[in-house]
């Protein structure tokens, strides 16, 4: 198949073009605000899939750059379709980096902030309302809504991807997981971390890289036109994550807690599973957070020489 990619030097980008050689694969050339440019692009090579991968990710930083991540992540994103539409009518399936993060407030979450967590255990799917708190994620949804829009109203095929936090990063120490580990690596005493209380689920890289190529290959005969989320539904508070990940390490310093700005109308509990697109296409997570883990303090372990 002739695969279009955006975001191919990104975390998951990158990862997945070693995993897709037998394809040919065009990577975007342009920014996503460089309109005609991107449709040209697309123009020229007419893929069979469009994986769209490219955004502003760093939720924290959308709250004070409210523009760009609204350029990037939603207008870039409708270019892209409208381009799509208007020069590739071969088009098999356009598939959408989400976020869990459109979900954000919900009222398990002011429950938690105000009692802590009780027995409402509760796992988001596809039925769950959103309610996107963030410049981010009021983006991504804004995306999957234009998405259904151009579905319904001239059949443009796609499937998007709620992804919850993924983790097994080796070059970024920038999100929670990897932040974690690399601070407790390289500070014995004491490491700064931001909230404690919120309770988030987590997938490992090759698992969400084995998502994107079931459903790539599934060339939209049974995703085609639906929303996903992926799991799995193992919630953990940060917290408690962070004391899991040092006692693997074997670390005993202090955390200092709430070091970050506070995030507004911080989201205490995000987590989902992954049944429908188990149904559908049988995918579903492989790795238990304990060998995801143990996995990835072992990469951050060489790369820092320890």
């Amino acid at each position: 198949m002739k695969i279009f990619m955006t975001g191919s030097d990104g975390f998951i980008g990158s990862h997945l073009m070693s995993t897709l050689q037998e394809h040919e694969i065009q990577t975007l050339s342009h920014d996503l605000r460089e309109h005609k440019k991107v449709e040209e692009q697309i123009k020229n090579f007419q893929p069979d899939i469009v994986v769209h991968l490219a955004a502003r990710t760093e939720v924290e930083q959308s709250f004070y750059e409210q523009l760009p991540f609204s350029e990037i992540n939603y207008v870039g994103t409708i270019n892209l379709i409208e381009s799509c539409h208007r020069h590739c009518p071969n088009l098999k399936n356009f598939i959408f980096a989400s976020t869990m993060e459109v979900y954000g407030w919900q009222p398990i979450s002011d429950e938690i902030k105000e009692n802590g967590f009780t027995d409402n255990h509760v796992a988001f799917d596809e039925n769950t309302q959103p309610n996107p708190n963030a410049p981010y994620a009021v983006a991504k949804y804004g995306c999957e809504k234009y998405l259904q829009y151009a579905h319904r109203s001239y059949n443009f095929p796609f499937t998007a991807l709620r992804q919850t936090n993924t983790y097994g990063r080796k070059q970024n120490d920038f999100f929670v997981t990897e932040t974690i580990i690399h601070q407790m690596l390289k500070n014995k005493d004491e490491i700064n971390l931001g909230y404690a209380k919120p309770y988030r689920n987590f997938l490992f890289i090759e698992d969400l890289l084995e998502a994107w190529s079931a459903v790539i290959n599934d060339e939209g005969k049974n995703t085609n036109g639906k929303i996903y989320t992926l799991g799995p539904d193992n919630v953990i508070q940060i917290e408690k994550y962070a004391e899991k990940i040092a006692g693997m390490i074997g670390w005993n310093g202090n955390i200092n807690w709430d070091t970050r700005p506070a995030r507004p109308g911080e989201i205490f509990w995000l987590n989902s599973n992954h049944n429908l697109i188990t149904k559908d296409i049988g995918w579903k997570p492989k790795t238990d957070l304990d060998t995801g883990l143990d996995f990835t303090i072992r990469y951050w372990k060489e790369k820092n020489g320890i």
